[in-house]
């Protein structure tokens, strides 16, 4: 059988029916496992409602494991409605807590018949680890398993979901057998990145498709959300960048969201870090710097910017050009600091340095800084590459710098952001000493996770949104 032709049914689950190719195979039993707390119920349920509400596939719960008091109550925390589906018939939740070895045929039975009084295309079990503590040899839970697969998925034709709970400290799935009977694997996992709570599954097996060691970043942030490998994405019909509100004591990021991961913005007077990791992209932390940049500029500010190493005032005056901002505004308040070299075309908005002296280039930078404020009235954005820096001044005149201007920045009420690639990591740890506010970019599984150290947040996914017409950055929480 080819790939195409698996029928496939919709998971449900944001991001999950992409790196399986469309969804569940159609009359499939799959095994999804992991230990307790990593979401397998709320996939689970995910599965059924979705299922019910935006495909019309009635669904069955059949629980080993908790009552339905207790499902319902969780469940409507993540938005799902279970009771209007009850009263609906399209969902029923079979309640089977007290299951023995003797019942075990006759519990299976009524899930059957459960199945056949709603007409279920959907089924999930949680959990078969419950199930299987009556039997005394791994052939008798196999044995269950077969009939489950024969009877249930595919005569019956109901796309089957098959909990097993992974005890901590153990890697093998349930009993062993499950995973030989299954046409589908998805191990959830939770674990620690950095000191926070990170969440991946991983997909050991699918049939019918093309996925070998397919891992990937979810959430239970409002329901199971898996996350691909970052993409970028185009701009459809462009339009100028809306600025956002700053608060008393906070700039805006540019960023609603970002505003919010921060509990505000950024502070007045200070100077944040942004640690780039070695996989990420000049687009990726892009879309976190220059939205602040738009934002100053449309507010009437100033705003001179060091780029870092590989990048070029074109594509910077490109990312000005991607906000919206005119030519005037461009002239008037952005200023590209570039090394001097023969043939160098200046334009309104450059300024060239030597690159020798840091002392020298800094007296000027400062000039530069003030025809800004007294031009604007206003604080000023400085952005700076510290590898550029560093190569043009050394490690200890960049240094010196920076520490100058992080208290000439905090004296004026305005705003520095450091850029710092992985080039130089042992700068890290003396530059995170120095800022008011420290984040770190990196990547897992493809996915691009942005999070601070100053002030500590969680790990967020970050996606790339143009629905405004600019790129602007998602983030979501990993909760």
């Amino acid at each position: 059988m080819n790939d195409g032709d698996v029928e496939r049914v919709p998971t449900g689950v944001c991001g999950l029916d992409e790196l399986i190719g469309g969804g569940f195979p159609r009359k499939s039993l799959i095994v999804l496992a992991g230990n307790p707390g990593t979401g397998k119920t709320v996939l689970s349920a995910q599965f059924l409602y979705r299922g019910c509400v935006d495909y019309g596939e009635c669904g069955v719960y059949a629980s080993l494991a908790e009552s339905r008091e207790q499902f319902i109550w969780e469940m409507r925390g993540f938005g799902f409605n279970f009771e209007k589906l009850e009263e609906e018939g399209r969902f029923r939740f079979h309640e089977s807590l007290t299951a023995k070895e003797a019942a075990a045929p006759a519990v299976l039975e009524s899930i059957l018949e459960e199945i056949g009084k709603t007409g279920a295309k959907r089924l999930v079990i949680d959990s078969f680890s419950s199930l299987a503590q009556a039997f005394k040899e791994p052939h008798e839970a196999r044995i269950i398993l077969h009939t489950i697969l024969s009877r249930v998925v595919r005569y019956m034709g109901c796309t089957t979901i098959l909990i097993v709970e992974i005890p901590y400290g153990e890697e093998k799935i349930g009993l062993g057998v499950e995973e030989f009977v299954a046409d589908g694997i998805i191990v959830l996992r939770r674990r620690r990145l950095d000191g926070r709570l990170l969440r991946d599954l991983e997909i050991l097996k699918m049939r019918g498709t093309p996925t070998p060691d397919v891992q990937a970043v979810f959430t239970l942030k409002d329901g199971f959300k898996t996350f691909p490998p970052f993409k970028p994405k185009p701009v459809e019909k462009p339009r100028r960048f809306k600025p956002q509100p700053d608060k008393k004591e906070y700039f805006s990021t540019g960023s609603q969201e970002m505003d919010k991961m921060l509990g505000g913005g950024y502070p007045r007077g200070s100077t944040v870090l942004i640690e780039i990791g070695g996989q990420i992209s000049t687009l990726q932390y892009h879309l976190i710097s220059a939205p602040t940049a738009w934002n100053f500029i449309l507010h009437g500010r100033g705003v001179i910017l060091t780029p870092t190493r590989g990048v070029d005032h074109n594509l910077i005056r490109m990312r000005a050009e991607e906000g919206g901002l005119t030519c005037d505004e461009v002239n008037r308040l952005l200023r590209i600091c570039v090394k001097e070299y023969p043939g160098l075309k200046p334009e309104p908005y450059m300024v060239a340095f030597k690159g020798e002296d840091a002392a020298d280039d800094y007296a000027k930078y400062l000039e530069v800084e003030q025809k800004l404020i007294e031009n604007t009235g206003q604080p000023t954005l400085h952005v700076a590459g510290v590898d550029t820096l560093i190569d043009n001044y050394r490690v200890e005149g960049a240094l010196s710098t920076i520490r100058i201007q992080a208290t000439r920045i905090r004296e004026r009420r305005g705003l520095g952001i450091l850029l710092l690639k992985p080039s130089y990591p042992m700068l890290a740890k003396p530059l995170a000493a120095l800022v008011d506010v420290h984040l770190k970019i990196t990547r897992e599984h493809g996915a691009v996770l942005v999070y601070g150290v100053k002030p500590r947040t969680n790990l967020h996914v970050l996606e790339m949104d143009t629905s405004e017409g600019y790129p602007m950055p998602k983030i979501t929480p990993i909760i």
